[in-house]
């Protein structure tokens, strides 16, 4: 039996595996970057050793590092969790090969399934449907085409390509980015389903010769390839779920399958389906399954790696419907630009229970409190999952703890998530791997720009609450109370719509006499402002009768920055000094890095004429390109930062002066 277990990754992938070892009683050990020395997961193992190094390729990606670590603690079993090494080959037989035990499919299945060219020509004679596939550009007649990274997955090294004339340099981009995430740039090229659905099953093999299809997932909501919401069961067309899991369990068993595992399928709008890839690890939406089937699936891995058979003979029944969506740091509205900081509160209402199976709300979270949000690793931060009876129920509970969760210091993805859960096609399960191109509403943040002045007038009115319980003297009169009123009191913010100025007065009772806010992207609420009774206000929570209806806000504030949580949504906005700073002006035409990273590429030089939208350099940062583009036709003026040189956020990355419009 396995005694202490050691887990080759981070986050709420090791939080996960960790929280079904404590429930075993099985002793753990955690291994960390210097970057994750303070994080929850290392707290939370019986041990935890030290990966000297940030980056993967220098701690959670090095082989001899993590068998070090697992001898130096005296682990007895490595379970590699998903991601980084998981679905490495040359991992798994060291780990073998160094007598621990593996926890997860063989080193033979890893490798036939990790080239996916060879996977897809060996799956074909098991009978395994498949698209057409090529690996020479030059054979490519018909489009759209997708453009895959043979080796690993997660959406990166893939490019859809609709027209011959973007081939080349989207099979260049996917190399370039394949390489850099998985260290192998090989890719081939398939044919695009329009309107495809996502749909997988999850799979599970014991040594005696068991495999079982325990249930499917439909993964269709994505962006960038990458999957960010999930449920389980699919909604699926009469009798296409049986043959899906049929063909499951035909690939796994070519392959001698041990453990979990994932058979991904391309759903066409006419019920046929198409092997996509097998993912020869546990995977981030395991819970969904988990839910519905009331199964710990890493609890059937360790019994499995223990050599114990799966203790069911066939697919279990599925009870309700789950849903999960992937929280992540970074901003729809810019193109999925991943965000980095310190989280200063991270908290989610109604949460039953945490990382196992769970009726009602289940967070999966890597982050607590204070945690800081880098640059070297994925963006996501946690998961969160509903069950419910019905899916119409999960996704209403879903998205209502979306919508009340306080996310605090740092841009995430949750307003998109919230729009998707509660828009009419996902209601009528009217998805498919399109979704978000065809839906530009979802990108709308929740909170609307009118609802904009209510939160400033909330952080302002907390803010002077919190100046008046502070008071030494006096503290019993309103803030900015005068015998003869002449000014108001004045507040400046600014947040994502621009710059707001709150204007307000309190009469001697504390009664908000008047207010109003100047200007915001253009508009002046000062001749439209709703009529405000304060009800009351302290430093973190402001209730407001607006037009009779009453409103309460949470305000938290953090030195400058105050974040508003309110009944239509959430502000983060920073509140402007009095007597600013001169701060240096930048060159005109000046392009700032977004986010801290390394420029992978410069495509362009010096005194080189561009136009607007052309790509001038590619900035790499949480694993992912993120191309730099001319604003306007112009000039290459500057190019302060070469190629492999690291920027840390604001910097200047090019500066492209315009062109003169002609007299």
């Amino acid at each position: 039996m396995i005694t202490r277990l050691l887990v080759a990754n981070r986050g709420e992938i090791a939080r996960r595996v960790l929280a079904t070892c404590r429930t075993l009683g099985v002793e753990t050990v955690a291994v960390h970057s210097d970057a994750d020395a303070d994080a929850p997961f290392v707290a939370e193992a019986d041990q935890a050793v030290r990966l000297p190094g940030n980056t993967p390729a220098e701690t959670y990606l090095r082989i001899d590092l993590i068998l070090d670590a697992a001898r130096k603690s005296g682990a007895d079993a490595v379970h590699p969790g998903y991601g980084f090494l998981a679905e490495n080959a040359e991992f798994a037989a060291a780990v073998t090969d160094a007598g621990l035990t593996w926890v997860g499919p063989p080193a033979k299945a890893i490798a036939a399934m990790g080239d996916k060219m060879a996977a897809k020509a060996l799956l074909a004679d098991a009978g395994v449907p498949m698209l057409p596939t090529w690996t020479e550009a030059d054979e490519i007649t018909d489009f759209p085409v997708l453009v895959k990274a043979s080796a690993g997955g997660g959406g990166r090294g893939m490019r859809i390509v609709r027209e011959a004339a973007g081939l080349a340099e989207a099979v260049a981009s996917a190399r370039r980015e394949a390489a850099g995430a998985f260290g192998d740039g090989t890719v081939f090229v398939e044919r695009y389903v329009e309107r495809g659905r996502h749909v997988e099953v999850q799979v599970f093999g014991d040594t005696h010769g068991t495999v079982l299809a325990l249930g499917e997932r439909d993964c269709s909501i994505q962006r960038r390839h990458q999957k960010i919401v999930e449920e389980a069961p699919a909604v699926l067309p009469d009798g296409v779920r049986e043959r899906l899991h049929a063909a499951a369990v035909a690939a796994a068993r070519a392959v001698g399958y041990v453990g979990a595992g994932t058979v991904e399928f391309l759903l066409a709008p006419d019920g046929e389906f198409f092997f996509l890839e097998m993912n020869t690890r546990l995977q981030v939406e395991h819970p969904v399954t988990e839910a519905v089937t009331g199964l710990d699936l890493v609890r059937l891995q360790l019994l499995v790696a223990e050599g114990e058979p799966l203790p069911l003979t066939a697919t279990p029944p599925v009870t309700g419907h789950a849903i999960e969506v992937r929280l992540c740091a970074e901003d729809p509205a810019e193109g999925f630009r991943p965000a980095t900081g310190t989280l200063h509160r991270f908290a989610v209402p109604g949460v039953a229970g945490e990382f196992t199976p769970t009726r009602g709300l289940r967070l999966d979270s890597g982050v607590v409190d204070g945690s800081t949000v880098g640059v070297h690793y994925d963006s996501m931060l946690a998961k969160l999952v509903a069950w419910a009876p019905t899916r119409a129920e999960a996704a209403r509970l879903l998205s209502g703890a979306l919508a009340r969760a306080e996310l605090h210091g740092v841009t995430t993805n949750r307003d998109l998530l919230v729009r998707v859960l509660r828009s009419p096609e996902f209601r009528a399960a009217e998805v498919d791997t399109g979704f978000l191109d065809r839906h530009d509403d979802v990108f709308a943040p929740l909170l609307p720009p009118d609802g904009v002045p209510l939160a400033a007038l909330a952080a302002a009115l907390a803010s002077a609450a919190a100046r008046r319980s502070a008071a030494t003297v006096l503290a019993g009169l309103p803030s900015g109370w005068r015998n003869v009123p002449a000014f108001p009191q004045v507040a400046r913010f600014t947040g994502q719509h621009g710059e707001i100025e709150v204007r307000y007065r309190l009469d001697r009772a504390g009664t908000l006499a008047e207010w109003s806010t100047h200007p915001m992207t253009g508009d002046d609420s000062g001749d439209n402002a709703p009529t405000v009774t304060l009800v009351g206000a302290t430093h973190d929570r402001v209730t407001l009768d607006v037009d009779g209806v009453r409103r309460a806000f949470r305000v938290h504030r953090v030195g400058s920055a105050v974040f508003v949580d309110g009944p239509d949504g959430a502000a983060s906005m920073a509140e402007l000094p009095r007597f600013p700073l001169p701060t240096v002006e930048l060159a005109a035409g000046s392009l700032l890095a977004p986010l801290p990273g390394a420029v992978a590429r410069v495509h362009v030089e010096v005194g080189q004429r561009v136009a607007a939208g052309d790509l001038l350099l590619t900035l790499e940062a949480m694993k992912l390109e993120h191309p730099v583009l001319a604003p306007a036709d112009g000039v290459v003026a500057e190019l302060p930062v070469p190629a492999g040189g690291q920027v840390d956020t604001g910097a200047v990355l090019a500066v492209v002066n315009p062109e003169e419009a002609p007299r």
